[in-house]
């Protein structure tokens, strides 16, 4: 059967926020049994549908980051990265003190004066997102901007500030430790070594949260760190380029862990000397993630992740409200059980051009994927096109539907036949102009 009305389903998304007293997931979350996505503790699939708010501690109040994470649960969003430590790199007082004067040490640059007013505000935030059943990956110095205090501080210190950390929120259910940010210097031993001492005193002292680490721009994965392998259990992949490329090769891996998409084009940005943040490039990016064998991705916008600014009056855009369709329509499907069509054994023909760096204007490639027990087959074609579908992967007879990404609209096509193969051509371009649609064949 095809879904329930857009409507519907976008009432159902708000309907499950602490605010109608449906139960929140149950943190802390975890690997699944078989390593490939996040659950809670009563193994229910966690899709992580997040946004970036990396400045909140340092540039927002209390009552500012509620307001923020209330606009978020509108759209569906159930974590956020949030930066605990926060200077001029990453939008916030260069001397890393709060909007109001809050100094995260009490002596200034010295990890082992920690200013218990500071992780207080906090804990405080934490509190509020867990009420509203977000998950906080947080970063417990991100190494943009904090590199220099990790090399002045030394080894010992940067393992007993993550052994504080550890001490201080390993009792706040809804938290993942992600450290790293452009952390552009990784393969360097010492620095290397900084971040991981701050990784291990985390572990030694909160064994209830799982760790990941956003590495190095244009390209890169938590797991290309080898030295970093032990302590992670989820897999960041951060990438400017076209987002399935990576996905797929971490997807691949032999020692594989959950993937999700940390970072890519942010709305109203360019980065990394790519294409930007427009509405269709981060469609793109979002959908070649979702059928990439991913537990979720994060979204960000100039205004969400700096939170300075006119930030309150740009928070409800296109970008994110064409971000929210991913979760309205995989939520209610088992898209935990999507398997990427990697080999081309599902959609055979149509499928275009496989690149790791063509700009993503340009790229053709449609991602596929089916679910193991062939009750599910989803495509995304960033391109109108004909492509051709091998009906034999489905289990049995099923109905077959455009949506359209930019307004979640579904278009029916007609009832197929598990035999042979089928031609599916979208209808012309979508309600934006553009030509990008997902193709679902459902046999349930």
């Amino acid at each position: 059967m095809l879904r329930t009305s857009a409507l519907c389903l976008a009432a159902s998304l708000i309907a499950t926020t602490a605010f109608a007293g449906i139960p929140l997931p149950a943190f802390p979350l975890k690997p699944s049994a078989n390593n490939r996505y996040l659950v809670d503790q009563n193994n229910t699939p966690f899709m992580i549908v997040g946004d970036s708010p990396q400045a909140m501690v340092g540039n927002l109040s209390l009552a500012q980051a509620k307001h923020f994470m209330d606009n978020r649960v509108t759209y569906g969003v159930n974590a956020l990265w949030v930066n605990l430590l926060c200077d001029s790199y990453t939008a916030c007082n260069a001397d890393g003190t709060t909007f109001d004067g809050i100094a995260p040490f009490t002596t200034q640059g010295d990890l082992s004066t920690p200013n218990p007013a500071y992780f207080d505000r906090a804990a405080q935030m934490l509190d509020a997102a867990a009420a509203r059943g977000m998950v906080v990956l947080l970063d417990p110095i991100e190494t943009g901007g904090w590199l220099g205090v990790l090399n002045a501080n030394g080894l010992t210190k940067a393992r007993k500030y993550g052994e504080f950390l550890g001490k201080r929120f390993k009792d706040k259910p809804n938290v993942i430790w992600m450290s790293g940010n452009d952390f552009q210097s990784w393969r360097n031993k010492s620095q290397n070594d900084l971040v991981r001492a701050v990784m291990r005193g985390l572990a030694d002292a909160d064994a209830n949260h799982i760790q990941t680490i956003e590495l190095d721009y244009l390209v890169s994965a938590s797991l290309d760190d080898r030295a970093l392998r032990p302590l992670l259990a989820l897999d960041a992949v951060y990438t400017y380029h076209p987002t399935y490329a990576k996905e797929l090769s971490e997807y691949k891996r032999t020692n594989f862990a959950p993937t999700f998409m940390v970072e890519a084009n942010y709305e109203f940005e360019q980065n990394g000397g790519t294409d930007g943040g427009t509405t269709q490039n981060l469609r793109r990016q979002e959908w070649w993630t979702a059928f990439s064998g991913t537990t979720g991705q994060l979204y960000g916008s100039a205004y969400s992740w700096r939170l300075d600014g006119d930030w309150q009056h740009n928070l409800d855009t296109v970008g994110i409200r064409q971000f929210s369709y991913v979760k309205q329509l995989l939520a209610p499907l088992k898209w935990y059980d999507l398997v990427p069509d990697r080999t081309h054994q599902v959609l055979t023909h149509g499928y275009g051009k496989y690149s790791t760096d063509d700009p993503i204007p340009d790229d053709t490639y449609a991602t596929a994927a089916r679910t193991d027990d062939g009750s599910l087959v989803m495509a995304y074609l960033p391109t109108v096109r004909k492509v051709t579908i091998d009906m034999t992967k489905l289990s049995g007879s099923a109905s077959a539907a455009w949506f359209d990404p930019t307004n979640q609209n579904e278009v029916f096509i007609g009832n197929f036949a598990n035999t042979g193969t089928q031609d599916f051509t979208p209808p012309g371009n979508n309600h934006d102009g553009d030509g990008d649609w997902i193709l679902i064949l459902d046999a349930n």
